[in-house]
């Protein structure tokens, strides 16, 4: 039976991500406005990136070394067999076909991603799986990929919601935080193209992310940071009225906040730095914040010029609890591993290269669907 409340309490059932036939980046309006923090950002991203002449045959396809797509795949394997080695039911979705052919919306069309970083279009709460407006256009049927699994908690008495979809046009896009000299924190950044017009443009549309929500029994924190967001967090309050409180953290990051914080237990989170504090709702801002240091250039590999760099340095606060005194962390970041033990948390070490080039950690690549929990309040 699907129930799941918060991000601590012991995990019984999770779905991982798969990674098959993971081959290239198609950078578009959307794929550039959703990463764009850390695209553009010449302090947070290396290599600096170099965009392709428009209209050349690379204009939008990045390619992705094979090797690092087979290391990425053994990377989520081992995952997945450590969370079993642990005693968690794992289940994974259906794996995204060899040269699948593009999803499409009116006047747009992409190549789709495999079903990888598979908390983002989904918010699980309670024994409701929310299905969540997608704002990657080659990502818009990944959702369809985990299908199977959703019918199975649905027909075991689960409820299986969809948000309302957008139609991706270009102007369906607040591009305001792109933009905003206010949110280039990182150096100068390079522009996101102006959208084009379409007859089936309606305006901004509803978009969010599951990753954008931190979920604290009762209480719901979601990150806001353009309009898009405000939308679909308006739609999610009123389905949610009565239910759960709704607290808005205004441009904590550009969209995720699970590598910005993460509840390790009721009481503690794992911050990036002590002034996530101002972004959360009383009392949570009164958590204590465990921080650890900055992490070292050795923990990551050294790329080349083609290789499109997509997160921060910081990625590696993305761990996934499996109880509230057990935490999953990439082995690599030595740093996080002695804060947390010091802390007095156990620490399983797990291995995940190059996750700096696909988006995503442990709590990105997985959704958490069975945890032995009730909803409390933690205020």
């Amino acid at each position: 039976m699907l129930n799941s409340h918060d991000e601590w309490s012991p995990l019984k059932e999770i779905i991982v991500g798969s990674a098959e036939n993971y081959t290239s980046h198609d950078r578009e309006l959307s794929f550039d406005l959703f990463f764009h923090d850390n695209l553009f950002r010449s302090d947070w991203a290396y290599p600096r990136l170099h965009k392709a002449d428009p209209g050349s045959a690379d204009d939008r396809t990045w390619a992705i070394k094979q090797r690092y797509v087979e290391e990425l795949n053994e990377d989520v394997e081992g995952l997945a067999d450590t969370l079993s080695s642990l005693g968690v039911t794992v289940h994974r979705p259906i794996k995204l076909a060899k040269n699948a052919p593009p999803v499409g919306g009116f006047g747009w069309d992409a190549p789709p991603v495999p079903p990888l970083n598979i908390r983002d279009n989904t918010l699980i709460l309670g024994n409701e799986i929310i299905e969540t407006p997608p704002a990657i256009r080659s990502r818009y049927l990944e959702t369809r990929l985990l299908a199977p699994l959703f019918r199975k908690y649905y027909e075991a008495g689960a409820t299986w919601t969809t948000m309302p979809r957008p139609l991706l046009t270009d102007n369906s896009f607040d591009l305001s935080y792109a933009r905003s000299t206010e949110t280039t924190l990182g150096g100068p950044t390079e522009p996101i193209d102006d959208p084009e017009p379409s007859p089936y443009d309606v305006g901004f549309e509803m978009m969010l992310d599951g990753a954008q929500c931190l979920r604290l029994g009762q209480d719901l924190v979601v990150n806001i940071a353009n309009e898009n967001h405000r939308l679909a967090c308006d739609w999610l309050e009123r389905h949610l009225s009565g239910r759960y409180r709704i607290h808005r953290a205004y441009r904590m990051s550009d969209n995720h906040i699970d590598s910005m914080v993460l509840a390790l237990r009721p009481g503690m989170f794992l911050a990036r730095h002590k002034q996530i504090a101002d972004f959360l709702p009383a009392p949570f801002n009164k958590w204590k914040l465990i921080v650890p240091p900055q992490p070292s250039p050795k923990n990551f590999p050294s790329y080349d010029d083609g290789d499109l760099v997509l997160t921060s340095p910081y990625i590696d606060l993305n761990v996934l609890s499996v109880n509230p005194d057990t935490v999953l962390v990439n082995e690599a970041c030595v740093e996080l591993i002695r804060t947390l033990e010091h802390a007095g948390f156990t620490v399983v070490p797990v291995r995940h290269r190059h996750r700096r080039l696909f988006g995503g950690g442990f709590h990105c690549f997985t959704l958490d669907t069975v945890r032995d929990s009730e909803l409390q309040d933690y205020r």
